[in-house]
């Protein structure tokens, strides 16, 4: 009986060994949890046996029970490499319409050949669908889908609104404003220029050009004109609708063909914005310059030839404020010139978040939420079946699969270009190695002795 109670504890002893071995061998596996066995006496009984002379019958391996404790973290380059701080694991698929649902710590992530994100095992890492806001559509496991960076540009946007500052010198001299012709620099007092963008991204230059009016009786009031690829644009009548140049109140050019209904802006005695006027000569209540449609001839290329734009001069009815145009005695100068179309974007970048959101960014200055990386958690991790890829699977004893979003619960933080490494403390390992060898050489012992006393028996005549 002795000789089966040295065997099972060198059977113990050689598990103790396979354990640590494993563990010292994984080392620098990303997101490995290191194991521990652990064993448990054997001790049988009956009702007619005396329990004060039974001896044990040695030792049996209960479990090879991982341990789920966080490993450290190391930082690298590639914002796909993700680690997780807390309970929480990573969901992959095995291919892009399989629900075959597998879990791991181990982030090292890139892009396959189509843009969606996999392991080094060509498994999809799965996310929650999201708003455009950025919040998720849902948060349960069955809705998840494969991540996917897009490789689509950035939605461009038409330009409506253009919000301008800037000062007109009030000591400048008034122009004739039927002489005015965008192509002679003498026929109006000053001119800027910004890029404006169609519904299909393509830029065009549209010029504002500023001419004092010279009208008897008339002081502080300039006139507004624009162009957009150097073709005249007509102001809008203060009801919205188009204007005629032939009857406008607020026409220019009629002297050179180049005749275009304007808006004109009016300023106080102390060089403050008050107000202007659209191309009937009517208070436009917002104060607020419209151009009319641009129309096909300059957008000759299929976008919406709709478009109008918008020029905001940022009244303030109750006080003068440094965001209104100026008139004062000194040069012009244009403060602030911004609008709002975006050209066409290309993607520059992918950041994800804390709580795993992956948005894209674009080289027009957009950015979009795409996905959000799922977590899992179990209620019992270390009933997890084990996968080969530092996987694992769910099992009766781990409990069902818990789908969130990292930050929430217990799920943890998602730390972009960062991998968790292994769990295992190498120092640790190598002490209980020596300890398992010693174990290993007693039991060995044990069994030497018990086959001496056999041979002795044997040898009795």
């Amino acid at each position: 009986m002795s000789f089966n109670i040295a065997l099972s504890g060198v059977s113990a002893s050689q598990k103790d060994l396979d354990t640590t071995a494993n563990n010292i061998a994984n080392v620098n596996t990303v997101g490995f949890k290191e194991s521990r066995a652990e064993f448990g006496d054997v001790y049988a009984a009956s009702l007619l046996a005396s329990g004060k002379t039974k001896v044990g019958d040695g030792a049996l391996t209960q479990e090879v029970a991982q341990q789920f404790s966080q490993g450290s973290l190391t930082f690298t380059n590639n914002s796909l490499d993700l680690a997780i701080t807390g309970n929480g694991f990573f969901a992959t698929v095995p291919e892009i319409t399989s629900r075959d649902f597998s879990f791991t710590r181990a982030g090292q992530f890139k892009l396959d050949s189509n843009n969606f994100v996999v392991n080094s095992q060509g498994d999809n890492l799965l996310g929650f669908p999201v708003n455009t806001d950025g919040t998720s559509a849902s948060v349960a496991l069955s809705t998840t889908v494969p991540v996917r960076i897009p490789d689509s540009s950035g939605s461009p946007q038409q330009t409506t609104e253009v919000d301008v500052r800037f000062n007109l010198p009030a000591g400048d001299q008034a122009k004739v404003a039927a002489d005015f012709d965008p192509t002679d620099p003498l026929t109006y007092n000053a001119a800027t220029s910004v890029t404006v963008y169609d519904s299909l991204g393509d830029s065009h230059v549209m010029t504002y050009y500023f001419i004092k009016d010279n009208d008897p009786g008339v002081v502080n009031e300039w006139y507004v004109a624009t162009a957009v690829d150097d073709q005249l644009i007509d102001a809008v009548n203060s009801d919205g609708s188009d204007s005629d140049p032939a009857t406008a109140v607020n026409t220019i050019g009629g002297n050179t063909g180049n005749a275009v209904t304007t808006a004109k802006i009016q300023f106080s005695e102390g060089g403050d914005f008050i107000g202007i006027q659209s191309a009937d000569g009517l208070p436009q209540p917002d104060s607020k310059f419209r151009t009319e449609a641009l129309g096909p001839t300059i957008l000759s290329n299929g976008s919406d030839p709709n478009q109008q734009i918008t020029i905001d001069f940022n009244l303030d009815r109750n006080s003068a404020t440094p965001n209104e145009p100026t008139q004062f005695a000194s040069a012009f100068e244009v403060t602030s010139l911004e609008q709002d179309g975006l050209p066409v974007g290309r993607l520059t970048g992918i950041d994800i978040g804390a709580d795993g959101l992956v948005r894209a960014t674009f080289s027009n200055g957009t950015s979009e939420p795409i996905v959000r990386v799922a977590l899992v958690r179990f209620s019992n991790e270390q009933g997890l079946t084990q996968q080969s890829g530092t996987q694992w699977k769910e099992s009766i004893l781990s409990g069902e699969a818990l789908a969130g979003e990292a930050t929430t619960g217990t799920y943890g933080d998602i730390n972009s270009s960062a991998l968790e490494q292994a769990n295992v403390n190498l120092t640790t390992e190598l002490i209980d190695m020596i300890i398992a060898q010693r174990n290993f050489q007693a039991n060995s012992r044990a069994l030497e002795v018990n086959n001496q006393l056999n041979q002795t028996i044997l040898n009795i005549r």
